[in-house]
């Protein structure tokens, strides 16, 4: 089937859930003129979103912004803890908002396979399928196509894969994509992108980033909901030029806000900071610009010194489960035989609840016997330290003071601190 909107035809293509994979109904009918045409724009505005930037740090690039959704405000530097299938790991919703969280990140793709987006949609969508009564931005599904190689095979049409739960054949397209996450009906959906690996050629990396603005385009116009912001990706490897390029055409469609994509996926960590430098100045300043799959407490600081606003990482939940610990002195082995018999909490002064209630020596021995209580108390403390250093960051732009607060914090003393002073602020 197609739809014809402005007068212009678009296939549609068919999505079946039970593995028979993507399938065009209809040829494209005509090839729009762009200069006569509503191709860049969507054909459905962007109602419920807003985005503002209230004040800029005068010594860097980091800004302090207000973004509004159909689920309530979020104030921008943010971090979103990770809820892949509506879920973030050993937390509830109640919990993440005591902590400070305002936005959380789930994965259509994930949520498509299990328990399928006409459960959640049925359920009444999945703030209420989880629980969570604040802004949702979900990822399409694009990295875990990357993940996935090995089961996955992409054309023009999008995404044929192979479940990694049950080997069933399924396919991804920008327009299944845009329909999922509009199912589940959260705030803010990505775009399918493609994301090749850290060392892909100059000629592979330009083939996925020009796909990907071509994906993008059909995106905008499966788009339906109002209540919905859409972001597009930006792609291009590891190859200045290739990324400048995509962002170029991607502002040109005009979506609410950009993600910069594909980056921290196996090249130098200095490389990753000169791409996310570079690709930043070629998104416009009155758009929110999310960071993805980033990452360490010294990266939020200095992605937010280049003017991101929009950052994800399963960093602390996962770290929190190895019994790994964040501290403004460095990382905590709490497994380690000489906290046995510490009486101390885990970072004095801290004002989470496992700080406030519990001792190392205690979590330790949580840690040791494998219990349950370990993952949540530890990933208490891990979500809160995050959320109170992003907040930290806020409160720093509002006094015009967050230079002073950048060059405080790497000057710490450094503990098991894997990038002290790669790059200064």
């Amino acid at each position: 089937m197609f739809r014809v909107y402005h007068g212009l035809a678009f296939v549609l293509f068919s999505f079946t859930p039970d593995g028979g994979g993507c399938k065009a109904a209809e040829k494209r009918l005509k090839r729009p003129d762009k200069s006569k045409s509503s191709w860049h724009t969507s054909v459905v505005p962007f109602l419920m979103f807003r985005f503002s930037v209230i004040q800029k740090d005068p010594n860097t690039q980091a800004r302090l912004g207000s973004m509004s959704t159909a689920h309530g405000p979020v104030q921008t530097p943010a971090f979103m803890p990770v809820a892949t299938q509506g879920t973030v790991k050993a937390t509830t919703p109640r919990e993440l908002r005591e902590i400070g969280a305002e936005i959380i990140l789930a994965n259509a793709y994930h949520l498509s396979l299990r328990p399928g987006a006409e459960l959640v949609e049925q359920a009444g969508g999945l703030h209420r399928f989880m629980g969570w009564d604040g802004p949702i931005l979900t990822d399409s599904g694009g990295y875990q196509v990357f993940s996935l190689k090995e089961l996955c095979q992409v054309s023009e049409e999008g995404v044929r894969f192979c479940s990694h739960l049950d080997g069933s054949a399924h396919c991804l397209t920008p327009e299944t994509v845009v329909r999922t996450q509009e199912r589940l009906g959260v705030d803010i959906a990505m775009v399918l992108d493609e994301c090749v690996p850290g060392l892909a050629s100059y000629s592979e990396a330009a083939r996925a980033g020009a796909l990907t603005t071509r994906w993008a385009e059909r995106a905008l116009v499966a788009k339906t909901s109002e209540d919905q912001a859409l972001f597009g990706i930006v792609q291009g490897g590891t190859f200045p030029d290739l990324r400048e390029q995509s962002a170029r055409a991607l502002v040109s469609l005009e979506f609410p806000g950009y993600a910069v994509g594909g980056l921290s996926v196996g090249e130098d960590p200095r490389l990753t900071h000169q791409l996310a430098a570079h690709t930043v100045q070629g998104l416009p300043e009155t758009r929110p610009r999310y960071l993805m799959g980033v990452g360490t407490p010294e990266q939020l600081v200095r992605y937010v010194a280049l003017g991101f606003d929009l950052f994800d990482c399963v960093l602390p939940t996962r770290n929190a489960r190895n019994g790994t610990l964040f501290t403004h002195t460095g990382k905590l082995n709490i497994r380690r035989a000489a906290y046995a018999n510490d009486p101390r909490p885990i970072e004095e002064n801290c004002g989470c609840y496992t700080c406030r209630h519990f001792s190392r020596a205690y979590l330790r021995h949580l840690a040791v016997a494998g219990e349950i209580l370990s993952a949540q108390l530890n990933t208490l403390h891990n979500l809160y330290f995050y959320q109170r250093l992003m907040r930290s960051m806020r409160e720093a732009l509002a006094t015009g003071r967050f230079a002073t607060f950048a060059h405080l914090f790497f000057g710490l003393p450094a503990v098991e601190r894997e990038e002290v002073r790669v790059w200064q602020i």
